[in-house]
């Protein structure tokens, strides 16, 4: 699956005009974009703390991948209304319903052979910052899938109140995470478990790393 170019020029053109408001007006600090690939499949695996992640990760991914997507499922509520929908879905966005989703999981799994993807491993927003645990079903998506996965930490965009400026978030981007010897394991609930822990484990270290509190749930 992939986007055409004018969908493309309007998401690149997009990040930028919310990377003026995060980087210039506040201080959005970004660091270790280099671990991201700039081809392949791709996820973005971050720990969730604020509406605002949905909107400024993408900026500090795509500011040093112009003109590619960053895909990402959103839950359902947010395409009721048609304006909401259009929009959300020319940044690339896709809705998914609360329970299990098969059309939604074989969405992801056809972006994964090629795509970069943002998703969110907690599954829901922990306000407080503190990292909450893995949902298995990532770690199902990550061994049918196999694409490089890049631990992530958002510190800070929690604190945030918009249109304030000069407020203060990090997101820092890790290396990319090694299940070579997971994906030897049987596909079965126990082997997803221990992915998913394993990149909760990348993203807590790089929350400690920045002096967060991730006392994990």
């Amino acid at each position: 699956m992939k986007a055409h170019l004018l969908q493309r020029c309007w998401v690149t053109f997009s990040v930028y005009v919310i990377g003026v408001y995060a980087s210039c007006l506040n201080r959005f600090v970004i660091k270790g974009s280099g671990n991201i690939p700039h081809d392949g499949p791709v996820l973005i695996a971050s720990n969730h703390i604020s509406a605002y992640d949905t909107i400024f990760l993408p900026w500090a991914v795509i500011r040093h991948n112009p003109l590619q997507m960053l895909w990402a499922p959103a839950k359902e509520e947010l395409f009721e209304k048609t304006f909401q929908r259009l929009i959300y879905t020319s940044w690339g966005a896709f809705p998914v319903r609360r329970k299990r989703d098969v059309r939604a999981g074989r969405r992801l799994n056809d972006l994964l052979l090629d795509q970069k993807v943002m998703l969110f491993p907690e599954g829901t927003r922990h306000k407080d910052g503190q990292l909450g645990p893995g949902n298995r079903g990532v770690g199902k998506i990550i061994y049918d899938t196999r694409p490089t996965v890049i631990p992530t930490a958002l510190i800070g965009l929690n604190s945030w109140k918009f249109p304030y400026f000069r407020q203060n978030a990090t997101v820092v981007f890790g290396v990319a995470v090694d299940f070579s010897d997971l994906y030897q394991f049987e596909d079965c609930k126990e082997t997803h478990i221990l992915i998913v822990d394993r990149v909760m484990q990348a993203i807590a270290a790089l929350l400690t790393g920045e002096g967060a509190v991730c006392e994990r749930k």
